[in-house]
């Protein structure tokens, strides 16, 4: 079996198990390389964990994001309701896992995949934005033996121009009515997401969000008002839940005054976050645009760097570095060279005034001063933007103790299940 690429050439099971033992100095790992630091992610566990119970609302984070078993118990630990998937194979990851309840964010109408969730039922939730999908779900869970309960289900509502989703409450409704119909279906409660709709942190694309979650709200109140939702429906809260990683404080604004987990009110409500950038966070675009930048609740610090070593410097202004499109994101912005670890040495230092300027699969382009004093066999630390994009690209990833250290040390490994 070929090893992984983020270890040491050569390395032997025993050696990637005994990290956490040996704690070998990062200086003894190949690049191209991504880290990600252990407290950092404890910070951003911590701060979110806090910011939410402020907040008065509960996350289901988005375990798309790393995909790593050990991340998502943390999170539960944490306090998290579960995990959101977007997929069938992450769904059935998760249940590998023995994750005790998972959100999936999509529509499930592959007639294989609704037949394994079937005996799962009373673990998973899933989403629907159409008459034909409830159809399609009701009729295929009816013929499923071993099913043990009926499938929840939210209603997701949508918006024009944005990804899926029912695109009005009238829309919505009558999805909902039919949800409520059927023989294998739970109506569970309402989803949607609105990171689709905006893109920045101005007024305007507050504004744009926050209307969008009013209507979330007028279609629950719409299906409380029809008298859709079950009955029984006090075994488990009515699910409301939005929020991606950039705008979860306007969604908590709107949406955290219907959560009523003990139905003091009438019907018990659960508001549900699904962020999942916050556990490693990111040196761009999450970033510029996380919340916490616009108002109290502390702030994330980013857990997720690479590492390239310079291997040719054919120009006076120009470094090439051993790290490219296969090895560091770049669908939200390129690399950022952020310090210098020069060849031989331990500690990082500074690298100001460098910039990447594109990629190739397996070379970054660099952009130094002309004067800059950095050689081949130098390595560069990289802040990353988007950690979806980062940890899919690896099998595993080293965790360093804490990448601002002067000498940081491998403690662990994180592996990924991407399929």
């Amino acid at each position: 079996m070929l090893a992984s690429k983020a270890m040491p050439l050569a390395s032997t099971a025993d050696e990637v198990a005994a990290l956490g033992e040996r704690r070998p100095p990062l200086t003894d790992f190949p690049t191209p390389l991504v880290t990600v630091s252990e407290a950092a992610v404890q910070h951003n566990l911590d701060t979110m964990a806090a910011w939410c119970a402020a907040a008065g609302v509960g996350i289901a984070p988005h375990g798309k994001t790393t995909m790593n078993r050990e991340l998502w118990q943390r999170q539960l630990d944490a306090g998290a309701w579960g995990i959101t998937v977007a997929t069938p194979w992450q769904l059935s990851v998760a249940l590998e896992w023995d994750i005790p309840r998972v959100m999936l964010a999509n529509a499930l109408v592959q007639p294989d995949a609704l037949r394994f969730v079937a005996p799962h039922a009373e673990r998973v939730l899933v989403w629907v934005d159409s008459v034909r999908a409830v159809e399609i779900m009701d009729a295929v869970l009816a013929t499923a033996d071993d099913r043990t309960s009926p499938l929840g289900v939210l209603v997701e509502l949508g918006a024009p121009g944005g990804r899926t989703g029912a695109r009005s409450v009238e829309d919505a409704l009558a999805v909902a009515e039919a949800v409520a119909a059927s023989t294998g279906l739970r109506l569970a409660g309402v989803a949607g997401y609105e990171g689709a709709l905006a893109h920045d942190g101005t007024d305007a694309a507050l504004g744009v969000v926050r209307s969008y979650l009013q209507r979330m709200l007028a279609l629950h109140d719409a299906i409380e008002a029809a008298g859709l939702y079950p009955d029984d429906s006090d075994d488990a809260p009515t699910i409301l839940t939005a929020g991606g990683s950039a705008y979860f404080d306007v969604v908590a604004e709107v949406l955290a005054p219907r959560r009523d987990l003990a139905g003091e009110r009438g019907r018990a409500v659960d508001v549900l976050l699904r962020s999942g950038a916050y556990i490693t966070h990111d040196d761009g675009f999450y970033s510029g645009i996380t919340p916490l930048r616009r108002g109290p609740g502390g702030e994330f610090r980013s857990a997720i760097h690479g590492w390239a070593t310079v291997v040719s410097r054919p120009e006076p202004g120009l470094v090439l570095v051993d790290a490219g499109k296969r090895d560091f994101p770049y669908d939200e912005g390129l690399p950022v060279p952020q310090a210098l670890r020069r060849f031989g040495e331990r500690a990082v230092t500074p690298f100001p005034d460098a910039v990447a300027t594109a990629m190739n699969d397996q070379h970054t382009f660099v952009r130094v001063p002309e004067s800059a004093v950095v050689e081949v066999g130098d390595v560069i630390r990289f802040g990353l933007s988007h950690p979806c994009t980062t940890f899919d690209k690896w099998r595993a990833l080293p965790v360093v103790d804490d990448v601002t250290a002067e000498t940081s040390l491998v403690i662990g490994l994180l592996e990924t299940a991407f399929g």
